[in-house]
């Protein structure tokens, strides 16, 4: 599972909020983040572009509780 734990802490540290992410996403592409749902390669590179990393800055892959990918 990718979680976006990371995003958050970003954020936090590049002294903007999530609210700042209405900027560049939709509220439902937000939200999705908060979700840790799917989102598409051209968020990421929004993310990336706004917040000045790189994609592992962001995101984490967890592996899932029963092993399954």
């Amino acid at each position: 599972m990718i979680t976006f734990y990371r995003l958050w802490d970003r954020l936090n540290r590049s002294g903007k909020k999530q609210k700042d992410l209405k900027e560049i996403l939709s509220p439902a592409t937000i939200n999705k983040l908060r979700k840790n749902e799917i989102v598409t390669t051209d968020t990421l590179n929004k993310l990336c572009v706004f917040l000045e990393c790189q994609p592992e800055d962001i995101l984490e892959f967890e592996p899932d509780q029963e092993g399954n990918s």
